[in-house]
């Protein structure tokens, strides 16, 4: 803790324990919005494997893929020549595997290995280790797994033995691999509630920087999930993920929950000049508007949302990365149906027009991609701050299409 204390102060910064809360951050002098509070270089990464990436700089263009491993991609020698003293070692032991085997080797499963394999260079004088570049900083970690349930537990043994497979050392512990993997999943998050600061990615490095004032002595706080969604729903998530009860002013203060909840994730009144909320009436045949009181019935709600659920799984299915109008005739019958059962501020409405969006704008379809983006401007003003990066992000893109 001392040395992370001195790591830091230089920065502002200090290092508390609060029973309540475990290990924060505390300010020793003032920040103000858009300021970098941290920077940090990652200690191992991995890019996912949505859209393939550089593993040195997470470029999407001009990729080779590791002649050897045919694992890994590049988009030059620089960024291989960087790599080159931790996959040289991953490298060989991903060329090991079957063909089959590989593909099993998911961005986590890369990211234990990379970490295993990082500990063992420090360790060996390889490459360098310092208070802020080094492995204690995981050990230091919770990982809750006396808290996680057998389905979670068997998951992780799973993934445990895959990344033993991958390295091959005798000496390697199973079970402290499976805990690492059970710190991981609960100690990473997005960006999101209702902090004075924002954990943003630039390329590789992670940034803290501040949206609000955060005066000298108060806590620096950052959001561990997406709050586009109800307080229930974001208190449901945190406990079964993090195991904690937020008490943030978001999460606390003295609102109508069921209407949020309603309104985000439920479902919208039969009559078209109506904008009221429904919620299940008492005889359980249905959810009536809370405005105009039009019943709607359960059949007809379980029908639209079996349509739904069958589309969504065919476009899963069969989703082509090329295959665009096929792709954006899909996410429209879905959009058609959401906006005949879901109210107009749903959260799954917004992220259907998010898709369709992303879709458009990958074509070209300038116009109609605006169109989309300005739909989605009301929902994103409703579920963030005034000033949460995602909303300003909305908003830059609706600029940029302009």
């Amino acid at each position: 803790m001392e040395e992370l204390q001195n790591a830091v102060k230089d920065g502002g910064l200090a290092v508390s324990n609060l029973p309540e809360k475990g290990r924060c951050l505390l300010t020793t002098k003032n920040f103000y919005p858009g300021e970098v509070i941290l920077r940090q270089e990652p200690y191992v990464c991995v890019p996912n494997n949505t859209v393939s990436r550089c593993d040195g700089c997470f470029a999407s263009e001009s990729l080779k893929k590791c002649s050897a491993c045919q694992v890994v991609w590049y988009c030059g020698s620089t960024c291989q020549k960087s790599e080159w003293k931790l996959h040289r070692l991953e490298c060989i032991a991903l060329s090991r595997l079957e063909k089959e085997k590989r593909k099993a080797v998911t961005p986590s499963i890369r990211l234990m290995v990379r970490l295993y394999l990082r500990r063992k260079l420090q360790n060996e004088m390889f490459i360098p280790a310092s208070v802020t570049d080094s492995c204690n900083f995981v050990e230091a970690l919770v990982s809750h797994l006396k808290d996680l349930d057998e389905k979670q537990l068997v998951l992780y043994a799973q993934m445990a033995s895959l990344v033993h497979l991958i390295l091959q050392w005798p000496e390697i512990n199973l079970k402290e691999i499976a805990e690492n993997f059970s710190k991981l999943a609960c100690n990473a998050h997005t960006i999101s509630a209702l902090p004075n600061a924002v954990l943003i990615f630039e390329g590789k490095s992670s940034v803290v920087r501040a949206v609000e004032h955060i005066p000298e002595g108060a806590e620096v706080s950052i959001a561990y999930i997406d709050i586009a969604g109800s307080t229930m729903t974001r208190q449901k998530t945190l406990k079964e993920q993090y195991f904690f009860t937020c008490t943030c002013p978001r999460c606390i203060k003295a609102y109508n929950d069921i209407q949020e909840s309603a309104i985000l994730e439920g479902y919208r009144c039969k009559d078209d000049r109506c904008n009221g909320f429904l919620l299940r009436d008492s005889e359980d045949k249905g959810f009536i508007c809370q405005t105009c009181g039009l019943l709607r019935s359960k059949e007809e709600v379980k029908r639209i949302v079996s349509e739904i659920t069958a589309i969504s799984d065919k476009e899963l299915k069969y989703k082509s990365p090329g295959n665009h109008e096929e792709a954006i005739s899909q996410y429209k019958m879905i959009e058609k149906l959401q906006m005949e059962l879901c109210h107009p501020f749903s959260i799954s409405l917004m992220r259907t027009r998010e898709e369709l969006l992303k879709i458009l704008m990958e074509v070209g379809d300038w116009r109609e991609a605006l169109a989309y983006c300005r739909l989605t401007i009301p929902g994103y003003q409703r579920v963030y701050p005034e000033l949460h990066p995602l909303l300003g992000l909305q908003y830059y893109t609706c600029g940029k299409i302009e």
